[in-house]
């Protein structure tokens, strides 16, 4: 047996020394990698000049390689360590360093997910403020469009009554006749209080257009439903001067009848109802035949 050396071992042996390699584990994060040293190599004669590492370009098929050189080394460890072999085991500085990175990298990350949902969290309560905002201004836009409505309805009836009140004058508002009679009946056929006053204009600036019986006919109507029978049978009365042949001859003549029996006129009454019996009780409506019988019953005209 040779004699042992200075250094422990025996002449003509192989020096074991360690070196270090890195491991990978599989996945998205990297775990501290160990170097495993069992490698037999000669001894560095003296003064042998080292050449500097290349710097390792990590591609994915080297790190698999290295992944599966580490697996290796795991079960050759293991190996070593059951049959009472030790092994030494280093910590590779550039994993260490790698593994500095990849920790300031996740704190730096988790606090960049942490920011993230503070931001989303803002633009959540700022998008329902948003909603809120857009929702009040629409109920305000809502109240203000209505308040201008009723604003303007108000101030439109406020000069529909400072026209209806206005004195009784002669007036043309259109200057045509025609004109100036189908407004007064689109007034009367609206309900519009500005009606009554627009026919009372009608008929004593136009009393001699063929449009003025019907104004009249109209007007009573109108000074009817207002409970003035004095000037309804004004009005009705002009509307048949003549006793004209038009459609609403029959019911002006019965409502004349009413108006002076209503005013306690009874012998004019009668005779209104005469006059519709002679003039337009043929072919008359039975409604109106009906009604001229129960007036002259109720002035007991004679038969």
């Amino acid at each position: 047996m040779r004699p042992p050396q200075t250094d422990g071992t025996y002449a003509g042996m192989t020096q074991l020394r360690p070196f270090t390699v890195s491991a990978l584990i599989a996945g998205t994060a990297l775990a501290p990698l160990m170097a495993v040293v069992l490698v037999a190599a000669p001894a560095t004669p003296a003064g042998a000049q080292q050449v500097p590492d290349q710097p390792v370009e990590w591609t994915p098929r080297r790190l698999n390689q290295l992944d599966r050189n580490v697996r290796r080394l795991e079960r050759a460890v293991t190996q070593r360590n059951a049959a009472g072999d030790p092994v030494l085991i280093e910590t590779d500085p550039e994993v260490v360093v790698l593994q500095g990175v990849v920790d300031n990298m996740q704190r730096r990350l988790s606090d960049l997910e942490a920011t993230v949902q503070r931001m989303n969290g803002d633009i959540e309560r700022l998008t329902f403020a948003n909603d809120e905002a857009q929702r009040d201004n629409a109920a305000m836009r809502r109240l203000l469009t209505d308040s201008n409505n009723r604003i303007a309805e108000l101030e439109g009836q406020l000069e529909a009554v400072a026209e209806a009140n206005a004195p009784i004058v002669v007036d043309s508002p259109t200057g045509d006749a025609r004109q100036d009679f189908e407004r007064a009946i689109r007034l009367a056929n609206e309900q519009d209080v500005r009606a009554l006053r627009a026919l009372e204009v009608f008929v004593i600036t136009w009393p001699d257009e063929p449009q003025a019986r019907e104004a009249n006919y109209r007007l009573g109507d109108l000074r009817a439903e207002a409970g003035d029978q004095p000037g309804a049978v004004q009005a009705y009365a002009s509307s048949l001067s003549g006793w004209p042949r038009t459609s609403w001859a029959p019911d002006a003549t019965i409502k004349l009848a009413s108006g002076l029996d209503a005013t306690d006129r009874d012998e004019q009454a009668c005779a209104a109802v005469r006059e519709f019996f002679e003039r337009y009780g043929e072919g008359a409506p039975t409604t109106l035949i009906n009604r001229a019988e129960r007036i002259r019953d109720q002035a007991e005209c004679e038969a």
